[in-house]
């Protein structure tokens, strides 16, 4: 078994670019049943992308100046009320989408691991248990004459 390479680790930044790239959102859009969930599956595509947490530090930014005047709201309800809701909604969703395309790889190891493990457990397969019960048979029939 020395060749099943078991727990292979998976790490995210590798997937990074595929679940933050909007080059799939046509497909995922069609794949989607029902005008409404066109357009969730289109909205959840654009607001959980890189591209709309930097447009949303851009609006909160501008939105600075006026919080920072007297009578305004301040800093610290900006940062909490403005700048954290805005950029980090888009950001937490690019997160779990890297999260998610890691998570499936892994499961597609996990499943690859398995099937060879399984393989390798089968009775009737070349080199695995059908070789040990050959070989026990062989082991008995020498046996048995020699008991007797």
């Amino acid at each position: 078994m020395s060749d099943i390479q078991l727990a292979r680790p998976v790490k995210t930044h590798h997937h990074i670019g595929q679940a933050i790239s909007l080059r799939g959102l046509r497909s995922d859009v069609k794949r989607a049943n029902g005008f409404n969930a066109k357009i969730a599956v289109f909205l959840t595509n654009i607001v959980g992308s890189m591209w709309c947490a930097y447009a949303f530090a851009v609006i909160a930014l501008l939105g600075l100046q006026p919080a920072l005047r007297p009578g305004g709201e301040g800093i610290i309800a900006w940062i909490a009320q403005t700048f954290l809701q805005l950029v980090l909604l888009s950001v937490i969703m690019v997160g779990q989408n890297v999260q998610s395309v890691a998570s499936d790889v892994r499961s597609e190891h996990t499943y690859d691991d398995t099937v060879q493990i399984l393989d390798r457990l089968d009775i009737h397969t070349q080199g695995g248990l059908k070789d040990l019960a050959d070989l026990i048979e062989r082991l008995e029939a020498a046996v048995k004459p020699q008991a007797t």
